[in-house]
């Protein structure tokens, strides 16, 4: 079976969330399936959406899987209820989130997994951590650094630590 690499957001703004971050990471590298390839910093950032909640950090991993898209959707999703998510509203602070943002050359868009994530380029918070570990990565053949000069609130993502 053919491998790919696969890009997932990273975020927590409940609790500990440098510690929740590290503990989903430590699933994802325990697992047989998945093999994380590359880590970002962690970047502090404004609530999105929802903006009446405390501030998230941000991050972004490379996951290489030959498991199909919505396995490894599956996968987060188990790795957040591990960590104790609990989903109550959208766009809501959140113990961990895991969204999976971009497989080259795979598209979905079924009410259970849309890809690419139909938000990642519109958040300065995905994109600053996603072109540190991929900076030659393009997303609907544009490099995610154009994507990023497009935004008014990069200057907002701080790296944390």
């Amino acid at each position: 079976m053919a491998e790919y690499d696969c890009y997932i957001g990273i975020g927590a703004n409940l609790g500990n969330r440098e510690d929740n971050i590290n503990k989903a990471v430590d699933y994802i590298r325990a697992s047989d399936r998945f093999q994380i390839i590359n880590v970002s910093s962690l970047y502090e950032t404004i609530p999105w959406g929802n903006t009446n909640q405390p501030a998230f950090l941000n991050g972004a991993i490379t996951v290489r899987t030959s498991a199909p898209p919505l396995e490894l959707l599956h996968f987060c999703q188990s790795v957040e209820r591990s960590l104790g998510r609990v989903r109550h509203e959208h766009w809501g602070p959140r113990t961990i989130d895991l969204d999976l943002l971009y497989i080259d050359g795979v598209e979905s868009n079924t009410s259970e997994l849309m890809l690419p994530h139909p938000y990642m380029l519109e958040r300065s918070f995905v994109l600053v951590p996603l072109m540190e570990i991929a900076p030659d990565l393009m997303v609907e053949g544009i490099s995610l650094r154009e994507h990023l000069s497009r935004l008014n609130d990069w200057k907002d993502v701080k790296k944390y630590k």
